[in-house]
This record gives C-alpha cells, sequence and structure tokens, in this order.
C-alpha cells in the first residue's frame, strides 16, 4: 500500500511531487493537472516572464512576478483544491521576489534548489503554512540547511528532495568530474539523512523524496522501499498533452537516443543535464546573433560577466517555443524512453491504479 504524503499542513493523496522544469516548461498547465490527479504540481519560476503576455522584452525583472503569479492562477483554475507550489532556483537574481510572488499567488510548497536557501524560512515568515522544501545532493548539505534553519528561524524543512546528479535533468547540484562516474549512492544519501534527523529531531516527520531517474512504477516502489518516502518526476510529464511546452519540444524527447543525452557546462557555473547533439549550435546562435544579456536572470552567469559560453535562459526559451535546432533541451537521463504522448491522468494510472 503507498500511504499519502504529508508535507507540512498538506496531505497530497500521492506521493508523488512533479519537478519544476523552468523557462515554462512546468507552468500553470502542467503543474494544474498533477495537482488535480493527486500529486504535487510545481510552476517553475526561471524564466517565467519569456513567452508571457507581461514581457515587452525590456522589463524582464519586472514581469517575472506577474507572470509567476499568472501561472498559479492557471493552475488553480484547474485544480481548486490541489496541491500546487513553486520551484524556484536560488541561483536566480529575484529569488527573493519570486519568492514573496509564489506566497502572494497562493503557493502551497515551495521547493528550492541550485544553491543552498539558507535564507528561505525568514523570507515566508508570514506564511507559516506555506511548505519549504530544499534539494539537496549529500547529507552535509542537508545538516547545513537544518542546522541554519533551526538556529536562525526555529523552522526545520517540511520535506528534504535528494536529487541523484548521476539521473536528473537540468542543473545539478555536483561537480561536473563527479557525475557519471559511479561512487553517488542516491540512496544511501537518503537513509542517511533520515538518520541524521532523527538522532538530532526525534519526534520530528520530514519526509525524504527521492529525484532523478524515476520513470515508472517500478522506480517509484524501488524508491520507496529503499527508504524514500517519495518521489518527484519531471521529464516523465514533457511528453503529455498537458506539459506547457511547445509540441517539437515533446517531440525532441520521442526522438531522442540515450546517447544523444549529456551534460553541458551552463553559465550559471552548474553543470546541467541535456539533449547534447545541437549543443555546438546553441552556443552559435549568440554568436551570429550578436546576443547580448538582457535579462540579468541570474546571480552568477559567466554569458553575463564575459560572454562565456551561451544565454542559457535564451536558449531555453528558445526550445520551449519549438526551436529545438539552436535550443536548449534539458532532461533527465531516462527522456529516452519516451515512446508516445499520453496525458498526466495516464501516467498517474500506471503509477497508481493498483492503489485507487
Amino acid at each position: 500500500m503507498i500511504k499519502p504524503l504529508q508535507i507540512g499542513k498538506h496531505t497530497v493523496r500521492y506521493p508523488l511531487i512533479q519537478g519544476g522544469m523552468g523557462v515554462r516548461i512546468s507552468g500553470g498547465s502542467l503543474a494544474g493537472h498533477v495537482a488535480k490527479c493527486g500529486g504535487v504540481g510545481l510552476v517553475a519560476a526561471a524564466g517565467i516572464a519569456l513567452n508571457s503576455e507581461f514581457y515587452n522584452g525590456r522589463n524582464y525583472l519586472q514581469a517575472e512576478p506577474l507572470a509567476f503569479k499568472a501561472e498559479l492562477k492557471k493552475a488553480y483554475e484547474i485544480a481548486p483544491d490541489g496541491i500546487i507550489g513553486v520551484n524556484v532556483m536560488v541561483a536566480l537574481a529575484d529569488f527573493e521576489q519570486l519568492v514573496a510572488a509564489a506566497i502572494d499567488g497562493g503557493a502551497k510548497v515551495i521547493v528550492c534548489g541550485a544553491g543552498l536557501p539558507l535564507t528561505l524560512p525568514g523570507l515566508t515568515a508570514h506564511a507559516p503554512d506555506v511548505a519549504l522544501v530544499p534539494i539537496v545532493s549529500s547529507l552535509r548539505a542537508a545538516q547545513l540547511i537544518v542546522r541554519k534553519w533551526e538556529k536562525g528561524f526555529h523552522r526545520l524543512p517540511d520535506a528534504i528532495v535528494v536529487e541523484d546528479p548521476d539521473t536528473a535533468g537540468g542543473h545539478l547540484g555536483e561537480k561536473m568530474e563527479l557525475i557519471g562516474i559511479g561512487q553517488y549512492d542516491q540512496y544511501g544519501t537518503i537513509r542517511a539523512i533520515k538518520e541524521y534527523l532523527q538522532t538530532e529531531f526525534p519526534g520530528a516527520a520530514i519526509p525524504i523524496i527521492a529525484a532523478g531517474g524515476i520513470w515508472d512504477r517500478n522506480d517509484l516502489l524501488y524508491a520507496l522501499d529503499q527508504g524514500a518516502d517519495g518521489v518527484q518526476m519531471a521529464s516523465r510529464f514533457v511528453c503529455t498533452e498537458e506539459c506547457d511546452a511547445a509540441d517539437a519540444f515533446k517531440q525532441a524527447y520521442l526522438q531522442c537516443r540515450q546517447e544523444d543525452i549529456g551534460l553541458i557546462m551552463s553559465p550559471a557555473g552548474l553543470p546541467g543535464r541535456a539533449i547534447v547533439s545541437n549543443k555546438e549550435k546553441i552556443r552559435q546562435y549568440d554568436v551570429d546573433h550578436h546576443t547580448v544579456c538582457r535579462m540579468a536572470c541570474l546571480k552568477k552567469c559567466s554569458y553575463k560577466e564575459s560572454g562565456e559560453r551561451f544565454c542559457v535562459v535564451s536558449s531555453l526559451d528558445r526550445a520551449q517555443r519549438g526551436d529545438i535546432e539552436t535550443g536548449l533541451v534539458f532532461c533527465g537521463s531516462n527522456a529516452w524512453k519516451a515512446d508516445r504522448m499520453s496525458t498526466v491522468q495516464e501516467i498517474f494510472d500506471e503509477l497508481f491504479a493498483e492503489e485507487a
């Protein structure tokens, strides 16, 4: 029997969080339908202004919170009683403003990765019912966050996502040279974090969520058997009718081979997993079009500072709109397994039919 997931004050019918996929891949439509089916739907904050009615080409940072709240509104129109949250990368230049916008928009859960969200409880102190969920890849990172939150804010995480850098998509919280060498033990890390929490904070109910490489029911059951309390899935939801990406983006998943998926160094200073068969064209686009940084979307960015690599948010935006020739298509290691279009409900039926 698969148990419901309790995240703070919110009870989720199924122990599944839909991972945040930035630049409007997981917008209001996908998040709303996941929540409607009984999971946690996440609207990703990164680049949410692009391809929105609020962005005029010059007002990126002003348009971001407006577009963010609009996508949350769309999600709640689909699932009025659903558990809808957000993913906000710590690396974003407007991190604080987007956290505030998430709360204003009614987010019930805030998930934060791409950096350590050490100040998050202070930013959300006026909204104690909002569940706070950091993403980590190590026991050390979890300990650092927990100690900082408990000492500075008398607050513990409501859940912790443990992301496997060997399989997860998008920006990864590990050094490039340490990814894929067979040394990372995701479920060992999950068990170590659970032991730490039970020892230091006995009685605290903090679910630990496995992220990265979760594709089907067997993966879900294995994660739960290995000690996880739930899973986070992102790539599996791309090839659904409800995903916010263009059809061409979804076709890139359907057509990619396992050998097409690899690592790319982001100008954010983090490695990312993506379809890399077009990686030379991603950089060449910015060279040919003399692209300049107009958004200043990241706190630290080698493209903004020196023109090194490529404009990551623009390349992701091109892909989201359907330009998969020069756009960056982030994905997890199992994206090649996508073999058909489906619906969010069909995925939930496969994962949880026996629990209905």
